[in-house]
């Protein structure tokens, strides 16, 4: 008996690389390569920056998909939510082990992106009550209308920062008016771990609304500091002068 061709059936598309070797397949037959480079992988402040604003859009989405956000505008939820996300102010968090899935809570985490007009909102006081104050007027609603509720929850798990999110449904009748505009009361308005957002929906379009918050723990994840032992712990960057003015 012959021997036998192991390969036969077998066909890649494109290439296979590890620990240094590339393989790919050139003219129907498969062919390896050593692809080993001593040059350090590009690491510029810019480059940096955008790499810790994608690690935190994706450790946002993994705590958000489940709780059926709105995205219509792009060609999936996901990338959708990842380019309004990019557009937060960058946390950094060092490459410990700990932190890498760190997610924090700050203003304008975006829970929703579509074609309705935006909820203008903020946190404040209604008649010496905390509130979250919308610009919802005292209209009739549109005919299948529904409001969704999003809370954002800042939490430490051991030692891992994570924000926790939740939607419920309400309706205007669950809100009080203030000033000829909707506003929901309640003493968890000023809890300073928490945020929320109103998302109006009528049929398939919604809102575009980002999380009010008056969370500040993500502040100490932003500082020059911060930064420096974030690049640190990735092997420093690449062209340094700026840490020291240069």
């Amino acid at each position: 008996m012959g021997k036998k061709d192991v390969a036969k059936g077998l066909m890649l598309v494109g290439s296979l690389r590890k620990a240094g070797v590339t393989t790919y397949m050139k003219q129907g037959k498969m062919v390896t390569r050593v692809s080993y480079s001593e040059e350090r992988r590009s690491n510029t402040l810019g480059q940096f920056v955008r790499r810790q604003k994608m690690r935190h859009a994706v450790a946002l989405w993994k705590m958000l998909k489940d709780c059926e956000p709105m995205f219509t505008q792009r060609s999936s939820a996901y990338n959708n939510f990842i380019s309004l996300a990019n557009r937060l102010s960058a946390v950094y968090v060092p490459d410990d082990g700990v932190l890498t899935n760190a997610s924090f809570l700050m203003p304008g985490i975006p829970v929703s992106d579509g074609t309705l007009p935006e909820v203008k909102q903020e946190l404040g006081e209604v008649d010496g009550v905390p509130a979250l104050l919308t610009d919802l007027k005292t209209c009739e609603p549109e005919d299948g209308e529904r409001l969704l509720l999003y809370t954002a929850v800042q939490q430490i798990e051991s030692k891992l920062p994570r924000v926790r999110f939740s939607m419920r449904e309400i309706s205007r009748f669950d809100m009080a008016i203030a000033d000829g505009r909707y506003v929901l009361k309640g003493e968890e308005f000023a809890d300073e771990m928490k945020g929320w957002t109103l998302v109006r929906v009528v049929s398939d379009r919604c809102s575009s609304q980002g999380i009010v918050t008056r969370c500040t723990l993500y502040h100490q994840y932003t500082t020059k500091e911060a930064l420096e032992v974030a690049a640190d712990s990735y092997g420093g960057l690449t062209g340094q002068g700026f840490l020291n003015g240069g």
